[in-house]
């Protein structure tokens, strides 16, 4: 054996494992098939979280059962504790997209909570004789389950702080809704000289398309509590004693302080992926609407001289040696570049869910994948947004008001007026 490792043996095999390390033989042999994305499941901590969660849950429930003993189940409960609490992320090695049904992901959680449970019995790394990754870690359940349930955790987790950073910015759209309510501008429409309105009724409309995409997010992550925790390979609980997915999703609940329920055919939910379908959709919704927006304030800030100049954003960063002005638009182009990639991994749910076939989809890693980069790209997008472009807009009164005078709108907007005043000599 080299010197700093340890020898593992799996049905394949005997491999050489770094001593140091808490992953084992088939994190190794997955991360050498999957070298996909070059992007690491610890990349994902609300997922790593997840199932460090899951773990701890079917530990407790074994527990509770008699199915494994307390001395166990104690130890894997605290491995999982302090995954949870941040530590050990940087174990969770393997790709994030992978073949299989996200076996790969389970087992490196398997070795990583593993082996972190035999240090905190005294024993060594790899001393699986005495606490197992499979037969004591996934005990009652497997990745049919065990993975569903994990990346729904996690995906509930990142809709709630992207529904938190919408409202960031909902925020700061609504107050300079109300700062500009008093300035006149010119509406175009088609995109042609209209009607006047003021600043603030425009700045109110992305306030008010913010709080019914938050309304509609929240509305379709609700099905996504429906988990399949402790039904085994297929959804038929099958070998299973009595009342073990009942406590297994009662300790997830109690562990995780979300209202998980066992779905009412488990079978359909091992199988079906609509939730996330719908989920994708309403992301892909707001993506567009989002973008919508930054197409207004790109436009509205172009100039200054030969362009719309209605309000200002904030100088964020400076050009290049051949345009060395400030580059203010910055921010609404980035945001704009996640709402196009938003749109394109609803394309990949849509297809990656249709493509499951019988019992299981297989495709659930580039699922989660998707997911997650739209939710944790639109939170850090709102964020963005909010903060660095929106609360510094100000508005450029003099071009407005030029424009409101010279507008041919303004002739329509006065008619009702002049038309009353024309035929009875009195002002309305």
């Amino acid at each position: 054996m080299t010197p700093g490792h340890r020898t593992e043996h799996d049905l394949l095999g005997d491999r050489e494992v770094p001593a140091d390390a808490y992953w084992g033989i088939r994190t190794l042999r997955a991360c050498e098939n999957f070298p996909t994305t070059g992007t690491p499941i610890s990349a994902y901590p609300h997922l790593v979280d997840a199932l460090a969660a899951v773990k701890e849950a079917a530990a407790r429930a074994n527990e509770e059962l008699g199915l494994l003993a307390t001395e166990k189940a104690q130890a894997i409960v605290a491995a999982c504790r302090e995954i949870r609490n941040g530590h050990l992320h940087g174990q969770f090695v393997v790709d994030v997209v992978q073949g299989r049904a996200g076996t790969s992901t389970n087992m490196n959680a398997n070795e990583v909570i593993a082996n972190r449970a035999l240090e905190i019995l005294g024993l060594a790394k790899g001393e699986y004789g005495s606490l197992h990754p499979n037969e004591d870690v996934n005990l009652s359940h497997s990745t049919n389950d065990a993975y569903p349930t994990a990346i729904k955790v996690a995906t509930i987790n990142a809709v709630s702080e992207l529904l938190a950073a919408m409202s960031v910015m909902r925020e700061a759209f609504t107050a300079k809704a109300e700062e500009f309510r008093d300035v006149l501008k010119t509406v175009r429409t088609q995109p042609e000289d209209a009607v006047p309105m003021t600043l603030g009724q425009e700045f109110s409309l992305y306030a008010v398309m913010l709080e019914e995409n938050q309304g509609g997010l929240a509305e379709a992550v609700s099905p996504v509590h429906e988990i399949n925790l402790g039904i085994t390979a297929i959804g038929t609980g099958l070998n299973l004693p009595a009342g073990y997915a009942e406590a297994a999703c009662r300790h997830l609940a109690d562990i995780t302080r979300l209202p998980v329920v066992t779905a009412g055919n488990p079978v359909e939910a091992t199988q079906g992926y609509g939730a996330f379908v719908h989920l994708s959709g309403v992301l892909k919704r707001f993506a567009v609407r989002l973008s919508m927006s930054c197409n207004d304030l790109r436009l509205l800030s172009s100039g200054p001289r030969a362009e719309l100049n209605e309000i200002n954003l904030p100088a964020a960063q400076t050009g290049s040696g051949t345009m060395p002005v400030e580059v203010t638009a910055v921010i609404p182009e980035v945001v704009k570049q996640v709402a196009f990639e938003v749109i394109g991994n609803d394309a990949t749910v849509t297809m990656a869910a249709e493509a499951g076939q019988l019992q299981r989809n297989v495709f659930e890693p580039v699922i989660f994948h998707s997911l997650s980069e739209s939710i944790t790209h639109l939170r850090t997008a709102c964020l963005v947004l909010a903060e660095r472009c929106a609360a510094g807009i100000t508005a450029a009164t003099g071009a407005m008001r030029a424009a409101v005078v010279h507008s041919i709108g303004l002739v329509t907007a006065l008619n009702p007026y002049l038309g009353h005043t024309a035929a009875t000599g009195i002002a309305p």
